[in-house]
Formats: C-alpha cells, sequence, structure tokens
C-alpha cells in the first residue's frame, strides 16, 4: 500500500470499511506526519493526539462490528480531521488565533463538529488562522505565521491557512475551514487542493465564533472535489440551534465517473479579468475553462456591473458585524483578563492587550461605521449596495448554471509582502467578497501552477443550494486533469 497520508478521503473510506487498514494506524500516520512537518509548516495551534487515538480505536471497534454485519458503516467512520480553531470542539482548547482566548475550553460541540462526529470522524486537532479569521495570509495568528507547503517562504493563505496547509501537506486527508470573505477558498487555491463555501444557511453556524454573522459559514477542504462532497450530505441540513440554517432537501452528491457537462451552462464574468491580475493566473483561468467547454459545457459571456463595489461594501458590512461580535471579549466574563483597579481600565487594558492589530483595526472601522451620524452614510448604503450585488447574480443565474472566475489576483505571496498594507491585502480577496455578500455557493479547486511552482485555482459559483452542480462541474473537470493529484516535495 502507498503512504497511508497519501490516501484520499474515498480512498481511506475504502480501506477503512475492508479491512485493508485501521482507523489507529491511519491516525497514527497522520500524528507522525505532524509530527514531522509540523515544526517548518505551523499548520497546528492544538493537537490532541490522545482524543484522537482514543476516538480511532472506537472507530475500529465500529468498523469491525459493521463488517460483522452487526452493525452499519457510519459514512465517515474512522476518517481523521482537522478543525479550524474557530469551531467549538468540547473540552478541547479554541483560541481563534487570538491571545484574548488563549485558555478558553468550550463546554460544547459546535453543529457541524457534532454531526462529523456522529458520522465516526477522528479529530487530529486545531488549525492555526488569522486572528478571529481576520485576514488573507494566516500572518495575523497571535501564534505565529503558518507556511505553505509548496514553498515556505509563501504563505498558505487566509483565514484558514493552517487548515488548506494540513490538506495540502497531507498531515490530514480533510479539514473544516470557515468562510467569511473568501477564507476557504482563497487559501485551497493557494495550497493546490479542493475549498467549499456553501450557501450562506446550508451548515450550522452554531459553535462557529462569531465574526460577520451575515457573512460566516463553515466549510471544508479536502485534496479532490469528490472528497469535499463526501463530507457535505453528512454537514449539511437544518439545525434549530441556529436561526439562519435553512430546512431544505440536501441534494444528492453522489458523482459518476463521466465528465459529460453538455447541457450545462457557464457565464464568464468580465469583471473578474481585471488589469493587474498575475498574468498566469488568468490564462490558467482561461484554459480550464477551456476544458470545461471541450467537455460539452456552453460558455457564455455575462455581467455582474456591481461587482467593483464589493470590496468596499464587504469592508463596512464585516467589521461593522465584527465590532458588535466581538464586543464580549470585555475581559470581565471570560478570556484574556489584564487586571486593573478600575472597571473601564480592565475593559480598555484587556481588549487593546489581547487583541491584534487588525482585529482592533476592524473593530474601529466598525464602530465607526455604525457610529451615530454615519449609520445611514456607511453601513446603511453599504447594505443597499449589497442587495445590488446579490441581484446581479440572481439576473445571472437566470441563464447560466454557475459562473467561473479566478479565485485570486495572483498565486500565494511571500510572507511579510502586505504585512505593512492592509489595502493590498484586502485586495487578495476582491474575488471570493462577493459570493459572500450574495450568500452563494463557491467551490474552489487547482487548474495549474504558475512560474515559480506555485499552485493556482478557480472558484465556480453557483444558485443558492446548488453545491450539487458545482460539484459535478467541478469533478468532470478533475477527471480529465490531473492537478489535484499532485502535492508538494517536503523532507
Amino acid at each position: 500500500m502507498t503512504d497511508l497520508t497519501d490516501l484520499t478521503v474515498l480512498d481511506a473510506l475504502q480501506a477503512l470499511r475492508s479491512g485493508q487498514v485501521s482507523s489507529r494506524e491511519l491516525t497514527q500516520a497522520c500524528l507522525d506526519r505532524i509530527s514531522r512537518l509540523e515544526p517548518a509548516i505551523r499548520a497546528f495551534i492544538t493537537l490532541t493526539p490522545e482524543l484522537a487515538l482514543q476516538q480511532a480505536d472506537e472507530a475500529d471497534r465500529k468498523l469491525a462490528a459493521a463488517r460483522r454485519g452487526s452493525a452499519n458503516f457510519a459514512p465517515l467512520l474512522g476518517l481523521p480531521l482537522a478543525v479550524k480553531d474557530v469551531l467549538t470542539v468540547k473540552g478541547v482548547r479554541c483560541t481563534c488565533g487570538s491571545r484574548i482566548l488563549e485558555n478558553f475550553v468550550p463546554p460544547f460541540n459546535a453543529t457541524v463538529i457534532e454531526r462529523l462526529l456522529a458520522a465516526g470522524v477522528v479529530v487530529l486537532g486545531k488549525t492555526n488562522m488569522d486572528e478571529f479569521a481576520m485576514g488573507s495570509s494566516t500572518e495575523n495568528s497571535a501564534y505565529g505565521p503558518t507556511r505553505n507547503p509548496w514553498n515556505l517562504e509563501h504563505v498558505p493563505g487566509g483565514s484558514s491557512g493552517g487548515s488548506a496547509a494540513a490538506v495540502a501537506a497531507h498531515m490530514a486527508p480533510a479539514a473544516l475551514g470557515s468562510d467569511t470573505g473568501g477564507s476557504v477558498r482563497q487559501p485551497a487555491s493557494y495550497c493546490g487542493i479542493s475549498g467549499l463555501k456553501p450557501t450562506y444557511g446550508r451548515f450550522s453556524r452554531y459553535g462557529l465564533v462569531a465574526y460577520g454573522s451575515s457573512l460566516d459559514t463553515v466549510g471544508i477542504f479536502a485534496r479532490t472535489v469528490a472528497d469535499v462532497a463526501a463530507l457535505f450530505p453528512v454537514m449539511a441540513g437544518m439545525d434549530p440551534l441556529d436561526a439562519t440554517s435553512m430546512d431544505l432537501p440536501v441534494p444528492d452528491t453522489t458523482l459518476s465517473a463521466s465528465a459529460d457537462l453538455k447541457g450545462m451552462r457557464i457565464g464568464l464574468p468580465a469583471e473578474y479579468f481585471i488589469d493587474g491580475m498575475q498574468p498566469a493566473v488568468e490564462n490558467l483561468v482561461r484554459q480550464a475553462i477551456e476544458t470545461l467547454h471541450s467537455l460539452g459545457a456552453e460558455i457564455i459571456p455575462i455581467s455582474l456591473p456591481h461587482t467593483e463595489y464589493a470590496l468596499p461594501v464587504y469592508y463596512l458590512i464585516a467589521p461593522a458585524e465584527a465590532s458588535a461580535n466581538l464586543a464580549r471579549y470585555d475581559g470581565i466574563r471570560f478570556g484574556f483578563s489584564q487586571q486593573e483597579d478600575e472597571m473601564w481600565a480592565i475593559f480598555r487594558e484587556s481588549r487593546g492587550g489581547g487583541f491584534g492589530q487588525e482585529v482592533k483595526r476592524r473593530i474601529m472601522l466598525g464602530t465607526y461605521a455604525l457610529s451615530a451620524g454615519y449609520y445611514d452614510a456607511y453601513y446603511g448604503r453599504a447594505q443597499k449596495v449589497r442587495t445590488l450585488i446579490k441581484r446581479d447574480f440572481e439576473k445571472a443565474f437566470e441563464s447560466v448554471d454557475a459562473v467561473a472566475a479566478p479565485v485570486a489576483p495572483s498565486s500565494a505571496f511571500r510572507l511579510g509582502e502586505h504585512t505593512d498594507d492592509p489595502i493590498a491585502m484586502y485586495l487578495e480577496d476582491v474575488f471570493t467578497l462577493p459570493a459572500n455578500l450574495a450568500g452563494v455557493p463557491g467551490l474552489a479547486f487547482p487548474v495549474g501552477f504558475d512560474g515559480s511552482s506555485m499552485p493556482v485555482g478557480m472558484q465556480l459559483m453557483g444558485r443558492h443550494y446548488r453545491e450539487d452542480q458545482l460539484f459535478k462541474i467541478a469533478h468532470a473537470y478533475q477527471q480529465v486533469t490531473d492537478w489535484h493529484r499532485r502535492s508538494p516535495q517536503l523532507a
């Protein structure tokens, strides 16, 4: 057998069910690889080896019973998984990449974690991230930056960079992330793997520590689109603990071996191919679109005219919601506390010392946008333009089934390259923000490498709650290409 850490999700599940490999063997192989590579990559904040092996042993008992016919195979029984440190796992530290939650141990599981555990997954640990999911490079973590497995001098993307790096480096066959403005799709592109941002409301947000409540979604990383599709139905569905989750049927995500896309209409928005893009990114995305055309898809030029406003709209709405959500970290109830003699001094010193620079910047932006005299001019107007962006997508989906576009204007940049230039950092999300503002699903997958041998990804955006169409198109592409099978060479 090949190295166990080279198994994809579907290959691992098949090997586990057949008895070819045990969950303990697969989990230990992942833990051993993490131990070897982690000092260089720093994909994890908290590892849970004892919990993982305990869960693996329990999975092996259930697998043996299922093979005897005395029980059924749970969908993901025995599969190791990494979890972004913004989702709560009962009894495991949840820092959100921040010093202010350095010692916070949640007493409950997020709903998606509860569902995955019921399906048999094994939790390897909590992955590194930009503090409170605010960033595009995983350099804003209070626990140090994560490095891109393809080149350790480059960022893995953000804010879910730890999860993306862990999957790309074969530390885990799959991982969870969160996507508020591109935080799954952009690191998936930078690390050469597949990543899903579902429709807003498809996955429960209960237990996902809030950044921008009208934008946040839980997402999935894996090496192939078929692997992402395997986790999707386990996590999807209505949750009474989250009023924004939708009570809708979960579509069938079973994928066929056929690469036939006849009848599929894919829109190509002019606004996503802009001046200043890295030429290799545009060329590789256009080549991928030609491949989809060769498989039978009809490529239709479309316009999403309000795309140019997505960046300023996002950086009014998201910081405003963050300002409200992060007000609870006051140094009194839980989290980091700087002891002072006077109440307001506790607030000021705890928040000033516990939050990093980017989080403080966004809290101040959001507080200003919500302040008396400025609310209508900034936040209120941004919400109106958000509606126009959403209508652009609704109009486009009257004539196409999906929209194809680059994930980011460039491949992964070097560590420190944008540290002193917040605007340049924000521009890395210019192509991913609209999907969050409109609430539509987005799926990123690799389409090649640039001249520096760094991965480049493309994204598909679809109608609300039609993730199955995105899986079908991207899986067809992966049936005739091998970019998703390539892995970084790590010592």
